[in-house]
């Protein structure tokens, strides 16, 4: 009787010792699944989030304005701002290359701040450009191209070298109607 009961709980024990391997191996195949989900997920992250190389247009941004809120046509709609272009000169544009982010007083090209330190991610229609000091994220709003700019961090201070807000190539500038300052005698 004792080897039948001490057969018996053998038994018992190595099957017992048996599901409890098999649900251990399901549980391992269910977060192998879950690893591999999480993985996959990281990934599309970063892919919405990735290092990119600047576009070549991005080498010559020119500052533009909203001149007629009421266009629908993206080219009558935004143009020059003439007082930051013609009468003053205190707007900056923005020249963007794979080292180095260089703005320039529109009026004089010897009036230039550069800036060497910085990273490119791309994020759908954003290139966002991270220096120590400064974010700037900048916009595809239109296929015309037009860009919109935004700063964040600290403040970009610099005389004669006024930050717009829209910008786009200069080989697009000639398709708006108003793309330079005419006969302007100021």
């Amino acid at each position: 009787m004792k080897k039948l009961i001490t057969s018996f709980s053998v038994a018992v024990v190595l099957l017992a010792s048996c599901s409890t391997s098999a649900e251990k191996k399901v549980n391992n195949v269910d977060s192998t699944a879950s690893k591999t989900d999480t993985v996959s997920k990281l990934s599309q992250q970063k892919a919405a989030i990735s290092k990119v190389d600047v576009p070549e247009d991005f080498s010559e941004l020119v500052p533009i304005d909203v001149l007629n809120t009421k266009s629908k046509n993206v080219y009558d709609k935004y143009g020059i701002e003439f007082s930051g272009n013609c009468y003053s000169c205190d707007l900056a544009s923005l020249s963007i290359t794979k080292n180095k982010i260089k703005w320039t007083n529109i009026c004089d090209e010897k009036d230039a701040l550069e800036i060497n330190d910085f990273s490119v991610l791309g994020e759908g229609n954003k290139i966002i450009l991270k220096t120590s000091d400064r974010t700037y994220i900048l916009t595809q709003i239109d296929e015309a191209p037009i860009y919109e700019l935004d700063v964040e961090g600290k403040k970009l201070e610099s005389d004669k070298k006024r930050v717009a807000k829209y910008f786009t190539t200069q080989k697009a500038l000639p398709l708006f109607k108003e793309h330079d300052c005419g006969n302007f005698e100021g």
